[in-house]
Order: C-alpha cells, then structure tokens, then sequence
C-alpha cells in the first residue's frame, strides 16, 4: 500500500530566518495523524537565510540527520563535533544522554536548504556522538545507495536502530528499484524534481509512506533527488 503525503499538506513555521516544512507534528505544529512514521519522527524542510541559524539548544536520545540541498550549515556541539556541511554530504548526531549544539547557515549572503531528520533511537541514554562523511556521487546516481545503517559501511554513517537511508539521484526518464524485505516499510521522499513511484506522480516535497511491499519502484520525470528509509 501507497499512501501519499502532499507537500502542501505538511506543517509549516515561517519566522524572519527561517521558512520549515515539516511532515510530522514538530514544535507548535501538531497532526495526530502524522506524528511519526515507524522510528521516523522528524522530516522538516528547512530554508535558513544567509547569516542566520539555530542558537545552542539541547537534545538527548535521538538520532538527528542533516542532508544538505543547496548552501552549507556550519555545526558545533558540546561532543567535540564539528564541521561544515555541504551538498554531497551526510550529517548524525547522535544526541543521546544530552547534548548541546547550534546550527548556522555558513554562508552570510546565501540561502541554506536542507532536510533535517529524526529518527527515535532504539537505546536511551547513549554516548553523545557526532559523524559525517561524503556521499559518492557515482554510487547514487541513477540507482539508490545507502548512506545511514546500524551497521555501516566504510562511506556510511551510523543509526542506533533497526533503519537505513538510501539516497538516489536521477537523470530524466531513469527507473530505481528498491527491494523490502518481509515486514519492513519504507517512506520515500523527494528532495527534488518530480517522480512517479509504482505509477503516482510525485513532485519536491512530496512523500509516500510505503507498507506490505516487496519492493519500490521510482522513475524520474527530469532530473530527480530522493531519499528513502527503509524502516522495521
């Protein structure tokens, strides 16, 4: 079963720096019918104007990913990690018995579009901890490669749960498979462009939630960015 989640059907906070989608309920938004998605808690899509940022806050047991479209955020938390950013490449924290970070778009003039994500993990109390590494492009173009797992590959970075992240980016008219084993559920969302999946149209901000499958199958109407979790 298919069950699409519309862009403009999403929550949204618009402030002076910043301007969020969000698809779960998330701050003063609230949607009880969209709380979560399996471990999936959070997918906000944020814009972040130049200069601007998200001061230091805490956070603690949770899995937070940073998946940068265009610009670069400059991170810093009180785990010692620490860094820029940039298209091309995955962000975790891992917020777990407490952590303090911030936030700031690295560029003063430039805008900052990203896809900020949660995912619940499945031990409380975890050393905080901070990785980033680079995204081969060869290995996502025009098929999906994983990027986060419990178990991660060298170019991989690392979930405390039973979760995956494939990413995917597609020239026009180009077809991408991903197999689900039995009893797992995926939600695919499109970062960019538009897609079809098993023959509904999708366009950048849409997502679908995805069960009793055994497989997906995303074809791109132009030039196309996904991301899909593949969930227990």
């Amino acid at each position: 079963m298919i069950t699409i989640r519309r862009s403009d059907e999403r929550g949204a906070t618009s402030i002076d720096w910043l301007k969020s989608k969000h698809s779960f309920s998330f701050g003063d938004y609230y949607d009880p019918a969209n709380e979560s998605f399996g471990a999936l808690r959070v997918i906000n899509e944020d814009w972040i104007k130049g200069g601007a940022g998200f001061p230091p806050h805490p956070h603690r047991d949770m899995e937070i990913v940073t998946y940068i479209l265009d610009g670069a955020i400059s991170h810093r938390d009180s785990s010692g990690g620490g860094g820029t950013i940039r298209p091309g490449e995955i962000q975790r924290m891992s917020a777990g018995s407490g952590i303090v970070h911030a936030e700031f778009n690295a560029s003063a003039g430039e805008e900052c579009h990203l896809l900020q994500i949660w995912i619940v993990p499945s031990k409380r109390g975890l050393e905080p901890g901070y990785e980033q590494k680079r995204i081969d492009p060869e290995a996502v173009r025009n098929h999906f490669a994983r990027i986060a797992a419990p178990e991660p590959m060298a170019e991989e970075v690392r979930l405390v749960q039973d979760a995956e992240i494939w990413a995917a980016r597609l020239d026009a008219d180009v077809e991408a498979i991903h197999s689900l084993a039995p009893g797992r559920k995926a939600w695919l969302q499109v970062a960019r462009g538009a897609v079809t999946v098993d023959g509904q149209a999708l366009e950048a901000g849409d997502a679908a939630a995805i069960t009793d499958q055994d497989s997906i199958a995303v074809r791109s109407l132009g030039a196309a960015e996904v991301l899909l979790f593949d969930l227990a």
